[in-house]
């Protein structure tokens, strides 16, 4: 595996990096699109849409790792209760997205409604640079998480806003266990499931 797919884990210096990294990646993601519908801003609003969730939200809560062009944020289950955004997340996420942060907000709502209440890890964010499509970024991050589940022997769990990441997620063993209609007209979110998995000799 070249150097640059080797997942390291992020600190809150690599803010800037990752946050690029995941806005392209995100340039095209329906549900972005709905919450960023301005395409001359939309980079911008989604390079500090995704530098306020990793500093504030999942770099000190989460499992975040990175490559050259790719990022990945877990939450693993004795964790996810303090993943959450606190009020001056809130305040600075609504700021990023005027006037569709109650339509955020709803979307928040109504995905929490639908997570597994067993203990699990959360795939909360994957995405790589479309420039570096193909290089395996991506999924060289995706391997990383599973292989902390599946050591833990947790099953993880994802939503996906993109219909043509269903056969990604599918390669590596997740299954679609709910389709949800976002509220407010919303793009549709595909909620996958993984059973854990355990090594051959085990």
């Amino acid at each position: 595996m070249p150097i640059t797919n080797m997942p390291k884990t992020a600190a809150i210096d690599d803010a800037a990096p990752i946050s690029r990294s995941l806005a392209r990646a995100f340039d095209d993601d329906p549900m972005m699109r709905w919450f960023f519908p301005d395409d001359s801003s939309r980079e911008t609003s989604l390079v500090g849409y995704f530098a306020t969730i990793f500093t504030r939200q999942y770099v000190d809560n989460g499992v975040c790792e990175f490559t050259e062009a790719a990022a990945a944020f877990w939450v693993p289950p004795e964790a996810q209760a303090k993943a959450v955004p606190d009020a001056e997340t809130i305040l600075e996420l609504q700021n990023i997205l005027g006037d569709r942060a109650g339509l955020f907000r709803d979307t928040v709502e109504a995905a929490a409604k639908h997570t597994p209440q067993e203990p699990h890890w959360y795939l909360a964010v994957i995405g790589a640079d479309p420039a570096a499509q193909g290089q395996g970024q991506g999924a060289a991050l995706l391997r990383s998480g599973l292989a902390k589940a599946d050591a833990a022997g947790l099953p993880a769990y994802l939503e996906s806003s993109k219909a043509s990441n269903l056969p990604f997620y599918e390669h590596f063993g997740f299954t679609v266990r709910e389709e949800l209609r976002l509220p407010g007209g919303g793009p549709k979110l595909w909620a996958m499931w993984r059973e854990p998995r355990r090594p051959l000799n085990v």
